[in-house]
């Protein structure tokens, strides 16, 4: 496992790998500008790694030197613990990069719902992105990923999400951010009947 610091130096000099994160695999590190008035329920300290495209950021929580959590705030008022370190963050967004899909139809947090949803939404990566594989290998590669499959990272991204506690509700000048999971089941979207 890489430190934080190391995985954001190498993605930062590596402009095909950052270029992928950012077109592919939203993870753009050139959007690293979060809210000043982010913040934690704990006080913890939130610092900007990424954005996305819809305006979501990720956050590394807590101080260089600690473990340091990643937290993705979306432009529509979710946030969440999505992973323990960064490694493990990129390792789920690279790995699956439909990964706010399944959260999207959790079922407000189902296990179940997230497994079928992620089925589906693999179907539906492979068919949008014939070359994913290769892209996905890349990254990994370069940065020393291991890729797992999607019903693995589905597993690891629900813990993540349901485990974190009330310490890291987050927050900014706009208010509170409500949970990552989404009230939808996976039956919500008529293309995977």
């Amino acid at each position: 496992m890489r430190d934080s610091t190391d995985l954001l130096q190498r993605i930062e000099e590596d402009v095909k790998v950052a270029a992928l994160l950012a077109d592919v695999f939203e993870f753009d590190v050139r959007r690293k500008v979060g809210d000043e008035s982010a913040r934690l329920a704990s006080g913890l300290m939130v610092e900007p790694i990424a954005g996305d495209f819809t305006g979501g950021v990720f956050y590394l929580c807590g101080t260089v030197g600690s473990a340091r959590p990643v937290l993705y705030a979306s432009s529509e008022g979710d946030a969440g613990i999505i992973a323990t370190d960064l490694s493990e963050a990129l390792g789920v967004v690279v790995g699956f990069p439909y990964w706010r899909d399944c959260l999207k139809y959790s079922a407000g947090g189902d296990l179940a719902a997230m497994e079928l949803a992620a089925d589906f939404l693999c179907r539906d990566l492979v068919a949008n992105r014939p070359a994913i594989g290769a892209e996905q290998s890349r990254v990994a590669e370069a940065l020393g990923l291991t890729l797992e499959s999607p019903l693995v990272l589905t597993a690891r991204l629900h813990m993540a999400v349901k485990s974190a506690g009330p310490d890291f509700d987050f927050s900014d000048d706009t208010g509170e951010y409500g949970s990552l999971f989404g009230p939808f089941p996976p039956s919500r979207n008529r293309s995977w009947q």
